[in-house]
């Protein structure tokens, strides 16, 4: 299960449905219906409204945890989680021992319990105690199989990951079990939104826990190792000891059972742990390579893996090629590469019936796809798609990223548009309607008349309630904010300007002045200081 890679068209949605009791209905699978009806075997619960106490005080009164689930109908890893995990007989039959909890992004109610409970990316499954108290955040990129462990861990694990956490940085590692230890290796540190660490003390932290992590407990500490390798990565920081991490790298490369474990990690973060252990052209560097490729090859032909997670290892050998190149630069032809990325999603393509799991496997193999140069098949891939698809208006914006790529400006536009206008759900159509203002600024600055018409009308959907103002909602209206002020910086648009705070002070003026929406609401046009994130 893993989050497509990061390109265009993906950066101006991501970090990334309908009826949460029971999950969207998607065009009709290989065998009409059954994904839907199996799916549906979950006894979901959804929220009334933002009010979750009930389904607490439920949970309090079985003494059963709770098992949240927070995605969105378009994305394609909550897809993916739906098709591989959620449909699974053991996951079924373990949902009867918690309560399962399925909050839609765009259902009422929804961002302000994201704002609670601290979730941002979708998909975010977090396991509470059954008195609320938080146990551990459930990784979305692992296989199904280890998913289940994991989610075993938690519901029979007397401490929670915040404690384990807690006993091992204060020097009482010893004190931990191997189920503790399991459990912080296979924490969802990607969504963890600083409810254990900061984002500034992620890479020390993960050290440490590397570094402390008994030696008899290998696989988690080598997990450890690697996370704290990608942390570094990220944040662009120096490894405290890039020997003996290069070292631990070679180990687990060249251990088929260890790459397989952290396969991951490893089809996800190639492209960022290679340069942070070795410099172009390095002796490091040219043996580093080949390793990560051959782990790479393996990975891509396992058939106990996932379509996607087979994708996404090509994915990385080609995001490997490309590493190093100039910002803007174009790769040279690679004939072999190109081959295997057509071979491998003819293949992903042919195999995917489940209506769910091609929301995750088209986008994500058209995007590879695109990678590696071959724009044209990419388009036809999605346009082939687009009228089964369970979110068509998710391969538009794909669509949008092939034109820009090519300088056709107008159908990057066009598409952008398009999949606004048929985005669905409220908090959907925030995000989207902000992606569209956000690239026509981009793309043509000069036609204030398509800027003001788009922004006008995502204004005019904004409900005046407190719900619009929370979460994912507030970050997609302070983005606009900030680009429309960007644009505005001479004040040479001072007159749309001035005509969209007015019409966005209707809605400020609407809502409770005590509630911190409001506040929200009439910051969207505000400058901001230097340095603060939107």
């Amino acid at each position: 299960m893993t989050r497509i890679a990061a390109t265009w068209m993906l950066s101006m949605l991501l970090l990334a449905c309908s009826k949460p009791a029971d999950l969207p209905s998607p065009p009709a699978p290989a065998v009409p219906g059954a994904a839907h009806s199996v799916a549906s075997a979950v006894p979901w619960v959804k929220p009334d409204g933002a009010n979750i106490a009930p389904v607490f005080a439920q949970a309090k009164a079985a003494n059963k945890p709770v098992f949240l689930y927070w995605g969105a109908v378009w994305c394609p890893p909550c897809n993916q989680i739906k098709a591989t995990v959620f449909t699974r007989q053991d996951f079924i039959a373990r949902s009867q021992s918690f309560v399962p909890v399925y909050l839609d992004g765009d259902t009422p109610g929804a961002q302000k319990l994201a704002a609670q409970f601290k979730v941002r990316g979708y998909p975010t499954m977090i396991l509470f105690r059954p008195d609320g108290t938080e146990l551990t955040r459930l990784p979305g990129e692992v296989d199904a199989a280890r998913y289940m462990e994991v989610l075993g861990l938690g519901l029979a694990s007397v401490s929670s990951v915040k404690e384990s956490l807690a006993k091992a940085m204060r020097g009482a590692a010893s004190t931990l079990s191997p189920q503790d230890w399991r459990m912080l290796a296979y924490y969802a540190w990607d969504v963890d939104e600083a409810q254990l660490v900061g984002e500034n003390e992620r890479v020390a932290t993960l050290t440490k826990l590397a570094q402390a992590c008994p030696p008899d407990q290998g696989a988690s500490a080598s997990r450890l190792a690697l996370l704290a390798i990608v942390a570094t990565g990220q944040a662009k920081k120096t490894l405290a000891d890039g020997t003996s991490a290069l070292k631990r790298v070679h180990e687990i490369l060249s251990d088929a059972a260890q790459a397989r474990e952290n396969f991951d990690l490893l089809v996800n973060y190639a492209a960022n742990i290679v340069p942070v252990l070795s410099r172009p052209g390095s002796a490091e560097r040219q043996g580093l390579l080949p390793a990560m490729n051959t782990a790479l090859e393996r990975l891509a032909a396992d058939t106990t893996l996932s379509t996607s997670d087979r994708l996404s290892a090509v994915s990385a050998k080609v995001a490997l090629v490309q590493m190093d190149l100039a910002k803007g630069a174009k790769p040279k032809r690679d004939v072999a590469l190109q081959s295997q990325v057509r071979e491998a999603v003819a293949a992903a393509d042919k195999a995917t019936t489940n209506a769910y799991e091609r929301q995750a496997v088209i986008p994500e193999a058209a995007d590879l796809l695109a990678q590696a140069g071959l724009l044209d098949d990419s388009d036809a891939l999605l346009k082939a798609e687009l009228p089964k698809a369970i979110s068509p208006y998710y391969h538009m914006l794909v669509l949008a990223g092939n034109a820009k790529s090519r300088g056709n400006k107008s159908a990057a536009l066009d598409w952008t548009q398009k999949a606004w206008e048929q985005s669905v759900g409220p908090a959907t159509r925030l995000q989207w309607g902000s992606t569209y203002i956000g690239r026509l600024l981009e793309l043509t600055p000069q036609d204030s008349v398509r800027i003001e018409k788009a922004a006008t009308g995502m204004l005019a959907e904004l409900e005046p309630v407190p719900e619009t103002f929370y979460e994912r909602n507030r970050r997609s209206l302070e983005k606009m904010g900030q680009r429309l002020l960007a644009w505005n910086s001479r004040g040479q648009h001072a007159a749309v300007m001035k005509a969209l705070s007015s019409q966005l002070n209707v809605v400020c003026a609407k809502l409770p002045s005590q509630d911190e929406a409001h506040a929200a609401c009439l910051a969207v046009f505000k400058l901001r200081s230097a340095g603060s994130k939107v």
